[in-house]
């Protein structure tokens, strides 16, 4: 059938038309919302009366910013074609270095700084060795996981630091407040780094080196992307942003442990690639990141909820990854 003589058919024109091509260029957002809908419904029909109450959605904005704060910028790093495996102990790192400032100094902002601090020099070491040295990613943070959480250890003896200080301030209500009495602020600084992740990414100059680096290092050395500086610039950001994640999970508890960040690495991994990120650079979006961290946040929450026992989690973990990726994966093919 086509709409009239030497047109082409109406199915090509359709296929070719606006419809396809923002299925095409949108393939793996679409693809992780009908994820993040499957999983929803699947803990729904398994427990309705807790997936039907707001106290699991305002416990999932409280908890999961701890690890999404950290797979926003680690994207952005993927898709360069590098890896952080050292943000754990990033995490730990900036806090160790408030804990030193805030008792020499009395000063909760000046701690807060000296975190941040501290995280932005971890990012530009990582950076430095991998770009400069030239050690592969994988080995360099390995490396410099042991060695910042081995640092931690050493300075604070192993022991954990109380931060009642920080209760009383106005640092607590900005990072850890709850708006209107209910909604948590980590959600809202979430939201923002996402935004702000996804302007640099598709409407900066920066966020086109990080694609062109991942997709093709020479064919970007050759455009006149300095490779180098956009690594290194990444790093730096996931070395922040590890930092400031850490800062607020100690002061949503009060309290800061030197193995904090240990149990946050299989998560914000999970979230990257979940979210469409390819393991091999060139390919990936925030707002995949960003919808597949809250999958990933409500998996154990659900699993509990529908009765099941803690055991089931990593396998749980391990098959939506699966299925999703080949679901975006098969429909990124047939949309091409």
């Amino acid at each position: 059938m086509s709409t009239d003589v030497g047109a082409r058919p109406l199915s090509r024109t359709i296929a070719r038309g606006p419809i396809a091509r923002f299925l095409r260029a949108h393939a793996m957002q679409l693809g992780i919302v009908a994820v993040a809908l499957v999983v929803w419904l699947l803990f729904l029909a398994g427990s309705p009366r807790t997936f039907l109450a707001k106290d699991i959605y305002i416990s999932f904005a409280s908890t999961t910013p701890f690890f999404a704060l950290v797979a926003i910028p680690l994207t952005l790093l993927v898709i360069t074609g590098e890896i952080d495996l050292s943000f754990p102990s990033v995490m730990a790192f900036g806090m160790m270095a408030y804990d030193v400032v805030d008792v020499a100094t009395g000063s909760v902002w000046l701690g807060f700084l000296a975190c941040l601090l501290a995280g932005l020099l971890a990012g530009l070491l990582n950076g430095y060795i991998v770009v400069r040295i030239g050690v592969p990613s994988l080995v360099t943070t390995i490396g410099t996981q042991f060695l910042l959480r081995g640092m931690v250890l050493i300075v604070t003896n192993g022991q954990g630091l109380g931060m009642t200080e920080v209760e009383d301030s106005l640092l607590h209500a900005m990072l850890v407040g709850r708006v209107f009495g209910v909604v948590p602020m980590q959600f809202f600084w979430t939201v923002a780094a996402g935004v702000l992740g996804w302007f640099f990414l598709n409407r900066h100059r920066y966020g086109a080196h990080v694609y062109l680096t991942g997709d093709n290092l020479e064919s970007a050395r050759l455009m006149g992307v300095n490779v180098g500086r956009t690594k290194i610039f990444t790093f730096a950001v996931v070395g922040l942003l590890a930092a400031f994640a850490g800062f607020v999970v100690s002061t949503e508890v009060l309290f800061f442990w030197p193995t904090l960040g240990e149990g946050y690495l299989l998560n914000t991994l999970a979230s990257v690639f979940l979210g469409g990120t390819s393991v091999f650079g060139g390919t990936g979006t925030i707002f995949g990141t960003f919808v597949a961290s809250f999958i990933i946040g409500a998996i154990n929450a659900g699993i509990v909820a529908a009765g099941l026992t803690g055991f089931w989690t990593s396998f749980i973990y391990g098959l939506v990854i699966i299925v999703s990726v080949s679901i975006q994966t098969v429909m990124s093919r047939r949309l091409t």
